[in-house]
């Protein structure tokens, strides 16, 4: 592979100045949209030699056959550009965006004559103005419901309002008392579109103000002996309370705020909106993004804020944004959003009190939905048997691997070396056939998957410690067959192996199934964050498509082998700590958590000097020189 790519620029060609960048394929098509407080710094990083590049950012620029460059007079300028060219082109490089649009939403319709209310999963109704999503279509309609008691606007469709106008007869939920159009002939359409103004104020989180005018006029009322009235108004606060009750608070009552509470992984991500309006929780937005390149949490937060704002009104864009990390152009976003607004708007990371509570709400909520992501594109059946399929023409395998096996090596600074192995079969794991395996002696991970891999192999020329046991005398009861089930060491050879790591890790893999006879296993290796796919004896990876079931397969595979192998290796660490330093005599469990949080690990503590330990509190020369001794004689 060459390492300067045919199109890269002269470094005097490229602009010290503020602007966006796109790289096209040879067809024209572009391929990635950028943008660069200095555009000669950023573009340098993507024209450094190609073997240190990130894998998937490799595979960008190599795709590409040019890259073109426009300056703008700042930094906002080139957030604008860079957001509008996205949005026109939908560049395959940049993240991509998946909305929750299968949620209900309430909307009002005010591009209409005499606007109405409705509940709908279309997002794309001009004009209208959106609240939401909810969990479920009752809870819409009931807040509807309550809502239509206080502000008596439309409920019904269009081609009843058409009729009941030309007709002058009301509509049936006009007649019933269920609709407060200019069909009921009680107000007008000026009046109608006053009182949908106040349902909008409303749901966008005025409610005090409502609340206490409400109860103003019900104590006027009171006061001058209209009881009826006075009734009346306590009907709508407690439709009111109804409809606050449902939300409950959870900032100061003055607060607008939007969190967006992110997880990720190498491959994709999950935002969680949290809307709050009034210090109420007025509405929560999922968003999956697929990301097609390496980008840092700060880049990505950049591009969720550019997705939530660049379209929204200005009434839609609150007075503070949280998220979990400052995006590294937080200056230049709030400038935008000021702009877009009309007002301040400020960027922040929630760090304490509530704000913080409610951040850990969002961000949970992420990761379980980034779980819920991978999982069912794992789970579902055709989904299993595409990934079965694909992986089988990737690898080029006679047949689709039905069973798997991988493995993965957990250590503490070399001490304390655990393998695990872990089996799916028809795409699923098979937790009772998991297993560890202790490397008492071994010089790097390499060397550790090796011996792993002769100790497993070996069962597979020994198949008469895989077959259940056989009936005896002993075992006859009342003349049936008794026999104690024996819990399989190994269940039968495996289709594929994969373990945890790159070219190295699979080369030692494949000289463990040449050495125990068994090349006829398929083997391959997934490296960590690259997610790339090696086979033995290749000196170039294979780059599976970023939306391949086959990737998400084996990455969910070199998960799992990853969790059960630090699960255990953990165990052993915290068994053997406890062991080594309670020998030490005056050593009781407050000093041993104390020396292992100094230090880290019993490896660093061996290493110290006698005076470096003895400078912890509790510990003076003579316990220092104990723990350094027997440390030592180990």
């Amino acid at each position: 592979m060459a390492e300067q790519l045919p199109y890269k620029p002269k470094q005097g060609e490229i602009p010290t100045d503020p602007g966006v960048y796109r790289f096209r394929d040879p067809a024209g098509r572009i391929l990635y949209v950028g943008k660069a407080k200095n555009l000669r710094a950023r573009l340098s990083n993507y024209f450094a030699p190609l073997r240190t590049l990130h894998e998937r950012t490799r595979r960008m620029v190599t795709t590409a056959a040019s890259v073109e460059w426009t300056v703008v007079a700042s930094d906002v300028e080139a957030l604008q550009l860079e957001y509008m060219w996205i949005q026109e082109f939908s560049p395959p490089f940049n993240v991509r965006y998946k909305d929750d649009k299968s949620y209900p939403f309430m909307a009002i319709t005010l591009a209409d004559e005499a606007p109405r209310v409705i509940v709908t999963r279309n997002h794309r109704i001009p004009g209208a103005k959106y609240f939401g999503p909810y969990p479920k279509v009752w809870a819409v309609h009931d807040t509807i419901d309550l809502m239509i008691k206080v502000f008596p606007i439309r409920t019904c469709s269009d081609a009843s309002y058409k009729k009941a106008m030309a007709t002058g007869r009301p509509c049936f939920p006009g007649q019933i008392g269920r609709c407060g159009g200019p069909c009921s002939m009680k107000v007008g359409i000026e009046e109608h579109r006053a009182i949908v103004n106040d349902f909008v104020a409303f749901m966008s989180g005025g409610d005090e103000r409502f609340t206490k005018e409400l109860t103003r006029r019900m104590r006027e009322a009171s006061a001058a002996m209209d009881y009826e009235a006075a009734a009346g108004y306590r009907d709508k606060l407690q439709a009111i309370d109804a409809v606050l009750n449902r939300s409950a608070l959870v900032l100061a009552s003055d607060m607008d705020a939007d969190l967006f509470g992110i997880a990720e992984d190498e491959l994709a991500a999950t935002v969680q909106h949290f809307v709050v309006r009034g210090g109420r929780v007025r509405g929560v937005r999922a968003i999956t993004i697929e990301k097609e390149l390496d980008i840092s949490g700060g880049e990505l937060v950049d591009q969720v804020i550019q997705r939530a704002y660049g379209g929204a009104s200005d009434a839609d864009i609150p007075r503070q944004i949280l998220v979990p990390v400052l995006p590294d152009d937080a200056t230049e976003l709030e400038a935008w959003l000021r702009e877009r607004r009309g007002k301040l708007v400020s960027i922040k990371v929630a760090q304490r009190g509530r704000k913080a509570e409610l951040m850990k709400t969002a961000a949970l909520n992420a990761q379980q939905a980034l779980m819920l992501h991978k999982t069912r594109r794992t789970s579902d059946y055709v989904a299993r048997t595409q990934a079965l399929t694909d992986l089988q023409e990737a690898l080029g395998l006679a047949e689709a691997p039905l069973r798997i096996e991988g493995y993965d090596v957990s250590h503490l600074s070399g001490t304390n070396v655990v393998a695990s192995m872990v089996v799916f079969e028809d795409g699923l794991p098979r937790k009772d056939q998991y297993r560890t395996f202790g490397v008492p002696e071994t010089t790097d991970d390499t060397d550790s998957i090796h011996q792993v891999l002769m100790r497993r192999l070996a069962y597979l020329d020994r198949p008469e410690e895989n077959e259940p046991p056989e009936p005896t005398e002993a075992a006859l009861q009342d003349g049936e067959v008794v026999t104690t089930r024996r819990r399989p060491r190994f269940a039968y050879p495996p289709q594929l192996l994969v373990v945890d790591g790159g070219k190295p890790q699979v080369e030692a893999a494949a000289r463990a199934l040449a050495d125990a006879g068994h090349e006829e296993i398929a083997l391959c290796g997934i490296a960590k964050r690259l997610e790339e796919v090696w086979l033995p004896g290749e000196d170039f990876p294979v780059i599976l498509p970023r939306t391949s079931e086959a990737l998400y397969l084996l990455q969910r595979l070199r998960d799992e082998a990853h969790r059960f192998a630090i699960t255990h290796q953990r165990k052993r660490r915290k068994r053997d700590i406890s062991t080594v330093l309670a020998e030490v005599p005056g050593l009781g469990d407050a000093r041993i958590r104390a020396l292992l949080r100094h230090f880290g690990s019993v490896t660093a503590l061996r290493s110290a000097t006698e005076d470096e330990i003895a400078q912890l509190p509790g510990i003076g020369p003579k316990l220092a020189a104990s723990v350094h001794g027997h440390l030592a004689a180990r």
